[in-house]
């Protein structure tokens, strides 16, 4: 994953005692209530919504800084998926997140990336990648332009990303809020990245280290979701059982996975998520770590067991 360019934040100094409020706070107030504005919900929006950010988004730090016993022989795993990415070439290899964007400004390729980050949601990435191009062929891909852009020429820029009309709208939303409360420039914390429309904690991770280089989580997508289950990585707290969410899953990994791992994991896993490790039929034949993973094969003989129950009768 490319790196990008450190720049550094500046930080409001504040103090409570005399009663003053900090002026950070005061720009967190006031993007909770622009974003109160813009952002709604309905039952059809939880692709958006993240109803896990209630329970995790907020909670302190110390939750990720907690240790736990490493599963065993996860560093041959991790080796061994490695040197199966290296023979075989995944979707998610073929996108330069990079391409076209290079060139923008630092507060342009900032917004970039947030706007790649929120299409990529429930689309391939081939798709999300076009989409991205043809918005900075129009001169769309910076906060400023995309708040004065017309909402119908957005969503037909992005189509066909999942739920393009929604996200239509989301975009003209963030860029709102970015261009009045961040100058044209993105907010520079998980947390106010959170208070976003439209936007989940992968995302808010992922453009943290996209566009401001700082990593202080795991990007958790269905790929690595599933495979860090399958491998028995990841648990609820207290049991055995594995994670329900990405979220959780992100929790879970960041427990007992080196930090210096957090960036590429997510790379390494949604390849082997697109080539080995699938959603179905998972071709655990191929897999050379197949000896470490509890899940080895398990899958492949449900899926025959149940194609045979539902073969139809012949006919007399």
């Amino acid at each position: 994953m490319p790196r990008a360019r450190k720049i550094p934040l500046l930080q409001t100094p504040g103090s409570e005692d005399d009663g003053v409020v900090p002026k950070n706070r005061v720009r967190k107030r006031r993007v909770e209530m622009i974003a109160k504005e813009v952002k709604t919900e309905s039952p059809q929006e939880n692709f958006l919504r993240h109803p896990e950010i209630e329970d995790f988004a907020n909670k302190s730090d110390n939750v990720y800084s907690q240790s736990i016993q490493p599963p065993a022989n996860w560093e041959r795993v991790i080796e061994g998926i490695r040197s199966m990415r290296l023979s075989e070439h995944a979707p998610v290899d073929s996108i330069d997140p990079d391409e076209g964007v290079t060139s923008l400004q630092p507060k342009e390729r900032r917004f970039a990336v947030l706007v790649g980050s929120l299409l990529s949601s429930q689309t391939k990435g081939h798709v999300t990648h076009e989409a991205n191009q043809r918005l900075l062929e129009n001169g769309l891909l910076s906060a400023d332009t995309m708040d004065k852009a017309d909402e119908a020429t957005i969503k037909s820029l992005i189509y066909p990303v999942g739920f393009y009309t929604r996200k239509a709208q989301h975009l003209k939303q963030v860029a709102k809020i970015c261009v009045s409360k961040y100058d044209g420039d993105i907010p520079s914390t998980v947390d106010d990245l959170l208070l976003l429309p439209g936007v989940g904690p992968k995302i808010a991770h992922l453009v943290m280290i996209m566009a401001w280089n700082k990593v202080e989580g795991i990007c958790v997508d269905t790929h690595v979701h599933r495979v860090s289950n399958r491998l028995g990585w990841v648990s609820r707290p207290g049991t055995k059982q594995g994670t329900r969410s990405p979220e959780e899953t992100r929790v879970s990994l960041q427990q007992w996975l080196p930090k210096e791992e957090w960036v590429s994991i997510n790379l390494l896993l949604v390849g082997f998520g697109q080539t080995i490790c699938t959603p179905l039929r998972p071709r655990c034949a191929k897999c050379t770590v197949s000896e470490f993973c509890p899940s080895a094969f398990k899958e492949i003989s449900s899926t025959a067991s149940t194609s045979k129950t539902r073969r139809p009768k012949k006919e007399l």
